[in-house]
């Protein structure tokens, strides 16, 4: 068996990140969104790498420059997620310290993330890595 490996996400991984991210994240697995999105990515603000093993991807992380004016900069995860199956093996975590790392070669000091309230999982998860939950708050999205 092959070191797990984190490295950028490649245009080649679009297949299995849209599988990971409609399992773990309810998101879409329209194969075609997910490599437009790939194709767009802006190195400039924002990066995005996955936990490979033996050739197969087990993770993706998505993260991004996150500027507000009444804050300093924070380095934002815009996803994370894990195969179930590979789950309790430090991916997650090895995929977020890859995601700290970016920031800080970005200049950035503080990390941002939100979790859905059910995802006690993943809470616990955060917390064991030194995260503290700042607030709880509800999200609001309008179709447009």
């Amino acid at each position: 068996m092959e070191k797990l490996t984190i490295r950028k996400l490649e245009k080649k991984d679009a297949a299995e990140i849209s599988k990971i991210n409609a399992e773990g994240l309810g998101g879409t697995d329209d194969l075609s969104l997910v490599q437009e999105k790939i194709d767009k990515l802006d190195p400039a603000r924002e990066a995005a790498f996955v936990a490979e093993e033996d050739g197969q991807v087990l993770g993706i992380i998505h993260i991004e420059r996150y500027d507000l004016l009444y804050s300093e900069t924070m380095a934002n995860v815009l996803g994370l997620s894990v195969k179930k199956e590979f789950h309790k093996r430090g991916i997650g975590k090895a995929l977020l310290f890859a995601a700290e790392d970016w920031a800080r070669e970005m200049g950035i000091k503080k990390m941002r993330l939100n979790s859905g309230a059910e995802r006690v999982n993943a809470h616990n998860f955060y917390r064991h890595l030194g995260y503290v939950e700042e607030k709880d708050q509800k999200r609001f999205i309008k179709k447009i």
